[in-house]
């Protein structure tokens, strides 16, 4: 409790709090828009074969000569007559349009532009034979998110979580910002990869700098207020891509005000905690928690503070920056491995099917705009439900339930019948407010669970797996082909799994943030020794003492 106690004479939640807060997570509105954003930017219009050069399709009836129905009378996408099948139309368009030998496209496509005038898949033909191409661009991302988790959370336990930030700024505004001006797609997906890694850094930075300048009680608060902050992004998303349906313009929108992030970030105050516990500089310690002090007007108290004080109360910090924990201890140490597994299997399935519920939008078959917003909307609700369940019966039960809840729609979605269309999307848009606040908690539950020492990589691996699992989920999708529902069912079943696993963490309500191993068995033995006396209190002697004997 000492580096708490510290922050509470400086003023607690003072000025500097307040406003580092509102700094850090105003670029998480667009965090949101770049996770997501393919649904839009890599949407599919309606399109069909172009035909030869030298047909006349002024002449009425001519497009229609050279396109192949399907047995729903629609128009094949990928398929064009080798030459034009003129004739009487079958009534009401229900049987396939002629006999004829059909080839696939070999002259482009034309693309219905009403809804998207320009998408990646329309400028670079992303369709029939090459669709799996544009899965590989968001797969790249998520690689991309992948490899920053791992890289950054490493790098900010070293480098200290304000110098990794300022360059993940730098580096999302200048990746997405030439991604808009990708020549072809092979750049664009390079440049959609690296936005990827930066962005992760993002999300995992700005947590962990908000929550070690935040009094214990507050910690919560601020994790939801987090999340409240992602889902206000995808409403922001909804209206840009709206507004801005150039795929290049877009691009662009949720790019550029990153560089004026970039620019304000280098006043942020590094984590004091981290200089006392990473890097053993009681020096930068004591100017930092000074210059707080100033901002939150506690001018007199953080004059108060001296070396000497710092070196009293910051001993165990001190003693633990001699021997920094690396990546390997997660699973050398038994109590650190012990909550890598299971926190990596609530990582994985939260993201694995939040994924494979949010990228498929035009699936619905309404509205890919109005979808985003409800999408959106449901977290709101979820989130505060998820926030009062998080402060009051702890986080292990708000994790627990919310990815029990988020599992049991997707499997009763898997047995609804298809054309009860209102049923199922209630269901979907329940799980996906499920997996919402499932997230918000995980954050949260991670960086309480982890020590100092290790805090960020171990939230760079739990970032990781649940790349791992965004990056797996579209393919789980194609097991449709097999069984329509199965992508369901397996969607649904991990969520459950993990929420039996989540059982086994222990609680984090009301206890301070451990700063080292010993912190976490020293938590675990005594809570271990309190279960012992309240059992010795309970117990009822068989026989009464000889004492007891006399008395009687």
């Amino acid at each position: 409790m000492a580096f708490n106690d510290l922050l509470q004479q400086l003023g607690g939640v003072g000025r500097f709090q307040k406003i580092q807060i509102t700094l850090v997570i105003l670029p998480l509105f667009l965090m949101s828009s770049h996770n997501t954003m393919q649904n839009f930017t890599a949407a599919i219009p309606t399109h069909h074969c172009r035909p030869p050069a030298d047909a006349n399709l002024s002449k009425d009836g001519e497009l229609e000569a050279w396109l192949p129905r399907d047995r729903r009378g629609q128009r094949e996408s990928c398929l064009l007559f080798t030459s034009p099948q003129r004739g009487p139309p079958f009534p009401n368009g229900t049987q396939a349009n002629g006999t004829g030998a059909t080839e696939p496209c070999s002259n482009g496509w034309i693309y219905d532009n009403s809804t998207f005038p320009s998408t990646i898949v329309t400028e670079w033909d992303l369709v029939c034979s090459h669709r799996v191409l544009r899965q590989l661009a968001q797969s790249m991302y998520m690689v991309g998110v992948l490899l920053g988790a791992m890289v950054f959370g490493y790098l900010a336990d070293r480098l200290g979580r304000r110098k990794v930030l300022i360059l993940n700024y730098l580096q999302t505004a200048v990746a997405g910002t030439c991604a808009a001006f990708a020549p072809n797609f092979p750049i664009y997906c390079v440049f959609r990869l690296l936005s990827g890694m930066s962005l992760a850094g993002i999300a995992l930075n700005s947590m962990t700098l908000n929550m070690e300048w935040m009094p214990i009680h507050t910690r919560a608060c601020v994790g939801t207020l987090i999340g409240y902050i992602y889902s206000l992004g995808q409403f922001l998303l909804a209206g840009m891509a709206y507004a801005v349906p150039h795929w290049r313009h877009l691009q662009l929108l949720v790019s550029v005000p990153l560089f004026a992030v970039f620019i304000y970030s280098w006043f942020f105050i590094e984590s004091a905690r981290w200089h006392s516990a990473s890097s053993g500089r009681l020096d930068l310690t004591l100017r930092a928690l000074r210059r707080v002090a100033r901002i939150n007007g506690k001018q007199e108290e953080g004059d108060k503070l001296s070396m000497e004080v710092l070196q009293a109360s910051l001993q165990k910090e001190l003693t633990m920056c001699k021997g920094q924990a690396s990546a390997t201890e997660l699973l050398r140490c038994p109590t650190l491995r012990r909550l890598f597994l299971c926190l990596s299997m609530l990582w994985f399935a939260t993201s694995f099917a939040y994924y494979g519920l949010v990228m498929d939008l035009q699936g619905f078959g309404v509205s890919i705009y109005l979808i985003q917003v409800i999408f959106g909307a449901v977290d709101l609700p979820a989130k505060f439900i998820g926030f009062l369940v998080i402060n009051s019966l702890g986080r292990r039960p708000a994790q627990v339930a919310s990815l029990f809840l988020a599992g049991i729609c997707i499997l009763v979605n898997g047995v609804i019948p298809k054309d009860q269309s209102i049923v199922r999307t209630s269901l979907a848009v329940l799980g996906k407010g499920c997996l919402a606040s499932s997230f918000n908690c995980i954050f949260l539950y991670t960086g309480e669970l982890y020590p100092t020492m290790i805090r960020q990589t171990g939230m760079g691996m739990g970032s990781t797996m649940a790349r791992v699992g965004s990056i797996i989920s579209p393919l789980v999708s194609m097991t449709s082909e097999f069984y329509p529902s199965m992508p369901l069912f397996i969607y649904g079943a991990i969520p459950v799994a993990a929420s039996a696993v989540g059982a086994l963490l222990p609680e984090t309500l009301g206890q301070p943030l451990p700063d080292t191993v010993q912190d976490l068995e020293n938590r675990r033995k005594g809570k271990q020794k309190l279960q012992q006396q309240e059992q010795q209190k309970q117990m009822v002697p068989l026989r009464p003492s000889a004492q007891e004997k006399n008395e009687l």
